[in-house]
């Protein structure tokens, strides 16, 4: 006669018992398994900066730059509360653009444009944006049928070259009251918590760039009416460059205005590179605790021009290479990313506000 118990038996034997225990412990590991990869994959792979670079990119720098299309994984708190009927909480806004940017002789201004067309958020331009000229033919011919694809979502700012028409006609006639609300060339909005500054670095142009003219005048009100625990500045001409073009003093006052309030991030273009420096105060010395962190984006089409001399505080540099600039912008903080037409060149990081 056979050990088994019948199916009808409600005990079953030690042999049963080892097999749900087996299938049990089976279970068990599965799910530890499945759970660890899943905590790897999602670990935070650190927040200082970041360059990748070479004659082709570096395994690091690809993660990095796919890293910016991929959307970062629900937690399981966030997608029950989804299913209860809750909103999901919104995404800190972005903030991605470049300077120096469509020329009709040119092709790279349709590369960069490329980029920002995979990069939902809001678009910044650092001047520079039509060459030679900044003429309303211009704007329509070279940079309409490139970056105008975002003129609806752009937060555009003046350059030298949108100077060389009077009044800037070309650049206001296409923007329209984006690019002045206020009735002048300088303005500011904010983004999420964040207050985002738009200057006019053509000086002698506006009246000039003091504490006493009329931008200064109006910078430093703005800068003490803001209630935003984080502030970045956009203009063309940059205070501090190893590029062609070099330090420019005349936006030093912007630089003492901005300190002053304990604004965090400055954005310039100009020279036709891509330059990150160390955060410094406005006398280009070193100051981790309070220091602006500066960005020379001039990479959005423009040919590229070498480096000339190499300033302090300089950390990152690459020329020839096109692309634009992401910053994510934190309630305290802020991540930037670089990335180039081509891949070759990335450079990526984060901060904290003053």
């Amino acid at each position: 006669m056979s050990d088994r118990p019948e199916p009808s038996d409600p005990h079953p034997t030690d042999s049963g018992k080892r097999q749900a225990a087996l299938g049990a412990i089976g279970f068990v590991a599965t799910l530890v398994l499945l759970f660890g990869v899943l905590s790897f994959a999602n670990r935070d792979p650190g927040t200082g900066g970041h360059v990748a670079g070479g004659p082709s990119p570096s395994v690091a720098a690809s993660l990095a730059i796919a890293s910016a299309s991929i959307p970062p994984r629900p937690t399981p708190s966030a997608v029950n509360s989804s299913a209860a009927g809750s909103p999901a909480p919104a995404a800190d806004p972005v903030l991605v653009g470049a300077g120096d940017i469509a020329n009709c002789s040119l092709d790279a201004d349709r590369a960069t444009a490329d980029l920002v067309a995979d990069i939902p958020g809001t678009v910044f331009t650092a001047g520079d944006n039509a060459y030679d000229s900044g003429s309303t033919t211009e704007f329509r011919e070279c940079y309409g049928p490139t970056w105008g694809r975002f003129l609806a979502r752009t937060r555009p700012v003046p350059g030298n070259h949108d100077h060389v028409t009077k009044d800037l006609a070309g650049y206001l006639g296409y923007f329209g009251t984006a690019a002045a609300p206020n009735g002048t060339s300088w303005y500011s909005y904010d983004l999420g918590t964040w207050h985002i500054v738009v200057l006019d670095s053509s000086c002698e142009e506006v009246g000039g760039c003091g504490p006493g003219s009329a931008q200064g005048t109006w910078l430093t009100a703005d800068l003490a009416a803001s209630k935003a625990n984080c502030t970045l500045a956009i203009w063309h001409h940059p205070r501090f460059s190893s590029g062609f073009h070099g330090n420019d003093v005349e936006v030093a006052p912007f630089w003492q205005a901005l300190h002053a309030a304990g604004a965090d991030v400055i954005v310039n273009g100009h020279d036709h590179d891509y330059e990150r420096f160390a955060p410094q105060d406005p006398a280009g010395d070193a100051d981790a605790a309070r220091g602006l962190r500066e960005f020379v984006v001039g990479t959005g089409g423009a040919e590229p021009r070498d480096f000339a001399e190499i300033r302090p505080n300089s950390v990152v540099r690459a020329t020839g290479s096109y692309g634009v600039i992401r910053f994510e912008l934190h309630p305290t903080g802020y991540a930037w990313m670089f990335t180039s037409t081509t891949g070759e060149f990335g450079d990526s990081g984060s901060g904290t506000c003053h």
